[in-house]
């Protein structure tokens, strides 16, 4: 494990990011706007762009076959698309089991979290959208989703899997999947904590959604990490990551109650579901997966080097 490289890394992407966020910060001060989502995907590709500089530029080695850059096709590339929704439903259950979350059909909970963001006469406009539409938007959303999943958002994902799941994943493999994952995890929700702050994924709560985010990036961290390993390839953890930013509004969308740190996929409902994904994991691995990984795993470089003896 190269500690030199990976807090280089780390401290290069951190810099880069965190100063976009204060620019951003002191150009237009906190707020979710349409400008922040711009900022929000230049943000996602910081993480890309400082792996390719350190580990081509700087190191001076390969980039695909490291990295996993691979787009071979494999079963693992389908659960990286389609867990997000089972995930996003999930989410909607649990939320449904939390204490004043009901079950709201016609969108009444969900058009109310826009009141303080748009005037009256806009929300009236939205409610009357939302009735003439043909299907259920949860279904729109969802095909939306998916669709988006496999195609810009995964595009989106890219730029931060490089990083987290292709060059980190790749530097602490040599620890283990779990501890890998946690160490991981941990950097990635930290690294949130700027766009956090100005009312990313928790507007009501920015401050108690650092360590919000930290946790659920810490439980995420270990899912995407296993497709990651499993796929052989970043680039599935590029399509689960973008899927799940995709369908992230599905679990809020036919509920009245509750606040951002009590549902949805980011909150404590959400926390519930991914955290029994990871047993699932923990049990699938070790008793039957025909090639378990999270009991041990080594990168790539150090199993050519264990089968020639080195």
């Amino acid at each position: 494990m190269n500690t030199k490289k990976i807090l280089l890394f780390i401290g290069l992407t951190f810099l880069v990011d965190w100063i976009i966020a204060a620019i951003f910060l002191v150009i237009k001060g906190p707020g979710y706007t349409q400008l922040f989502l711009v900022v929000g995907v230049i943000y996602m590709f910081v993480p890309m762009v400082m792996a390719i500089i350190i580990q081509k530029f700087i190191y001076k080695e390969p980039l695909k076959e490291p990295l996993g850059i691979s787009f071979k096709f494999n079963r693992w590339f389908l659960v990286a698309w389609l867990l997000p929704a089972i995930i996003a439903f999930a989410t909607l259950g649990v939320s449904l089991l939390l204490p004043g979350v009901e079950y709201s059909p016609d969108m009444t909970g969900f058009l109310e979290r826009f009141k303080n963001t748009v005037t009256p006469e806009q929300l009236q406009k939205i409610k009357e959208q939302v009735t003439g539409l043909p299907v259920h938007l949860i279904w729109l959303t969802l095909l939306q989703g998916l669709v988006a999943g496999i195609t810009v958002n995964a595009v989106a994902g890219f730029g931060e899997e490089l990083g987290w799941r292709g060059f980190l994943q790749k530097e602490l493999g040599v620890l283990g999947f779990w501890r890998a994952s946690v160490i991981i995890g941990a950097i990635w929700g930290i690294w949130h904590a700027p766009l956090i702050l100005q009312g990313l994924n928790y507007p009501q709560h920015p401050v108690i959604g650092v360590p919000m985010m930290i946790i659920w990036c810490i439980l995420l961290a270990s899912i995407f990490s296993y497709v990651r390993l499993k796929s052989k390839s970043v680039i599935a953890a590029a399509i689960i990551h973008g899927s799940l930013n995709a369908v992230a509004g599905v679990p809020i969308m036919v509920i009245k109650g509750g606040d951002d740190l009590l549902v949805g996929i980011t909150g404590f409902a959400g926390l519930i579901v991914l955290l029994l994904i990871n047993i699932c994991i923990f049990c699938y691995d070790r008793f039957l997966a025909k090639e378990p990984i999270t009991l041990k795993y080594e990168t790539s470089d150090q199993e050519r080097n264990a089968r020639a003896g080195l």
